[in-house]
């Protein structure tokens, strides 16, 4: 394969590894946003479950809390009947005794449930706007997801149809080239550069005189030595017409 040939192929490799670099892009934007989506609505959903639990337990605290107070205040009741039948002082001291304690015991049951019904009127309200924050991202959700499943299906398309032509290309170069040009694609973004006035259009670092003579005299594929990406020449005519094309296409 000749030097321009081959040169031609390298173009037309650069192009497409471009066009898929940004389909990339695009594919990777549109699985985040779904996947964001979703990874909102499980984190919400799990928060919903727990503050449910949360509140469950609560209300069953209270309850019980309310029934030991119902009960204690029969043994109140029961207590001032003691009260009323006793005979002796010391029958009536420890009925006062019994009176006082059972009071305390409601007094602080009574405080308990009242902590216990703030903190889970709080409780429901998180839980409120939490559900009302996952109710959103559902209808987001649903309203999207197909949109996005769609645009996925049709990038994925024509990523696979501009891998196929990549791997056409590919069979046109020398093995050897092309592991140089993917080398330094991987590691710069790209693999070739042209130059037109002894500076390299990749990195804008001026050639070595020597260098530049040598691909301006014959069709050559070096390597520049700043940013180590294939260098050829390209005349300058050849280069403003490559930028009317395309800025024509834009």
């Amino acid at each position: 394969m000749s030097i321009p040939n081959q040169i031609r192929a390298l173009e037309e490799l650069a192009a497409c590894d471009a066009e898929l670099k940004v389909l990339d892009e695009q594919l990777t934007s549109e699985r985040s946003t779904l996947n964001g989506l979703k990874g909102s609505l499980k984190r919400l959903e799990e928060k919903i479950a727990v503050d449910r639990v949360t509140v469950g337990a609560m209300d069953k605290q209270r309850n019980e809390l309310i029934s030991d107070v119902r009960q204690m205040m029969t043994q109140l009741d029961h207590s001032r009947e003691k009260m009323n039948r006793a005979r002796t002082e010391r029958e009536t001291n420890a009925v006062q005794r019994e009176l006082e304690e059972l009071r305390k015991l409601i007094r602080d049951r009574e405080d308990e449930i009242g902590k216990l019904t703030t903190d889970s009127d709080a409780q429901r309200v998180t839980l409120e706007t939490t559900e009302a924050e996952a109710k959103k991202i559902q209808d987001e959700l649903g309203a999207r997801e197909g949109d996005i499943n769609s645009a996925l299906t049709s990038l994925e398309k024509q990523r696979a149809a501009r891998q196929t032509v990549r791997d056409e290309i590919i069979k046109r170069l020398p093995p050897m080239l092309y592991r140089r040009y993917d080398a330094v694609r991987s590691r710069r973004g790209s693999g070739i550069a042209q130059t037109t006035d002894g500076t390299c259009k990749a990195c804008n670092m001026s050639l070595p005189p020597q260098l530049f003579h040598r691909l301006r005299r014959e069709p050559l594929l070096e390597q520049c030595p700043s940013c180590n990406r294939i260098i050829y020449y390209s005349p300058p005519q050849v280069v403003a017409e490559e930028a009317s094309q395309g800025s024509a296409r834009k």
